[in-house]
């Protein structure tokens, strides 16, 4: 979903008029570009403020909140802005650079968009072009290699010749790039890509897009996309992407051979993001964290598992330099899974009631802009309503306080069934996972 430079909380998305939460797998999802408004969510500092779209047509708070108690209207993709609690009981405000510390929801702007049953939104954060254009954060990104974990994980290892150029043009389509970077998902059963979309393009637009499901490979006409080691993230995209806010990402599939679609960014398929925020398990079992595959097919499938003891890096993206569509740049969504789930089974798409995937309890939201960095922990809802079983805290030089623990996000300011938010005054923050 999408926010501002100033927090990187997720907790606010598109709303939809609701349907079942289907996350399940068909032979193709197929999605008429035509057919869908964009969806745009802009933080910035200052009181909470929400503007509804419904189609074009703005709603006032009192209006979505009847329209989710009567079951008319829902979050797409679990963001729910907290609304209805906030007309009745609380006032939330976004954290500054200068700030001691907040657990609040920042600043958003929200447009809602009609359901697409077989069409999961972005998972991912924006920043509206009417904002002050970002700028290279501070602590430049290291051309070094992240530290890898020593244990393996439940997914090929690959990430070899990590900063090795691409041979643009002379792999055959059907062999996965792991001599150059790219780590094979094995387990989503698409050759090791982590997605697969089909597209056409019109106007100088992708206006439909066709998604690959397992069992699939990259064929011709497609985009390939793929997962970089912890630390890493996919360089390639096109230019032309999505009519109406849909992102597309990868390599590209062209008389059989694979075609680099970024080469300006770099001809490396992986490039570090800004660095300074890991992941540790400090639990009893093996932990799980997907990020969603974003540019691409916006499912949360790129991994970083975590044995018990095991500290990882979790990308940032820079504002100033990752993808941007029309204005608006990106930071990363996470999907925190229930301690004892492997990455194989949690970063994929789950199932209602089963806790894994996109329904998993928690998210953390990553990013940087300016030379400060942003992070959240906060309550998947309203896909799920899972009180996670185990104890998250933010640690490090930081802003101020965020813990969740017993279905409670804590800070300075209190505690709260939403999220919590942080920025890095220097060195390294760490999520520690623990039972």
């Amino acid at each position: 979903m999408r926010i501002t430079p100033v927090a990187l909380t997720a907790v606010t998305a598109t709303a939809v008029l609701a349907q079942p939460h289907v996350h399940k797998h068909r032979r193709f999802h197929e999605h008429n570009l035509n057919e869908r408004d964009v969806t745009k969510t802009a933080w910035a500092p200052g009181p909470t403020d929400y503007v509804y779209m419904l189609n074009g047509q703005e709603l006032t708070a009192e209006e979505v909140c009847e329209g989710l108690q009567d079951n008319e209207l829902k979050f797409v993709d679990g963001q729910d802005p907290g609304v209805c609690s906030q007309t009745s009981t609380s006032t939330w405000s976004a954290p500054t650079s200068t700030s001691t510390e907040s657990s609040t929801i920042p600043s958003t702007t929200t447009t809602y968009s009609a359901p697409e049953a077989s069409s999961p939104s972005a998972a991912e954060f924006y920043q509206t072009a009417s904002s002050p254009a970002w700028t290279s954060p501070s602590e430049s990104a290291s051309s070094a290699a992240p530290a890898q974990s020593s244990s393996a994980p439940s997914y090929s290892s690959g990430g070899t010749g990590i900063n090795a150029q691409f041979p643009d043009g002379e792999l055959d389509c059907g062999t996965f790039p792991s001599d150059y970077g790219a780590v094979a998902l094995e387990y989503l059963g698409m050759a090791g890509w982590s997605g697969l979309q089909a597209v056409t393009i019109a106007g100088g637009f992708v206006n439909h897009i066709v998604t690959g499901i397992s069992g699939e490979s990259c064929t011709d006409g497609m985009m390939c996309s793929y997962a970089c080691p912890p630390g890493y993230q996919k360089s390639q995209w096109p230019s032309t992407q999505g009519a109406t806010g849909q992102s597309v990402g990868g390599l590209k599939c062209s008389g059989g051979k694979l075609y680099l679609t970024n080469p300006s960014l770099s001809t490396s398929l992986c490039i570090p993001g800004v660095g300074g925020v890991e992941a540790t398990n400090s639990a009893n079992a093996v932990v799980a964290i997907c990020r969603t595959d974003y540019p691409g097919t916006e499912s949360e499938t790129i991994p970083v598992e975590l044995q018990p003891g095991e500290t990882e890096q979790l990308t940032v993206p820079d504002a100033g330099s990752y993808y941007q569509w029309q204005g608006q740049s990106t930071s990363a969504q996470y999907y925190l899974n229930p301690i004892g789930t492997p990455a194989s089974v949690g970063c994929q798409w789950g199932s209602p009631g089963g806790n894994v995937g996109n329904y998993a309890p928690i998210n953390f939201g990553v990013g940087a802009k300016a030379g400060t960095t942003w992070l959240s922990i906060f309550q998947n809802s309203p896909t799920t309503n899972a009180q996670y079983q185990g104890t998250v805290e933010l640690k490090g030089n930081l802003s101020g306080s965020c813990k969740y623990s017993n279905g409670q996000y804590c800070g300075a300011s209190g505690c709260n069934s939403q999220g919590c938010t942080v920025s890095i005054i220097s060195g390294t923050a760490t999520y520690v996972i623990s039972n």
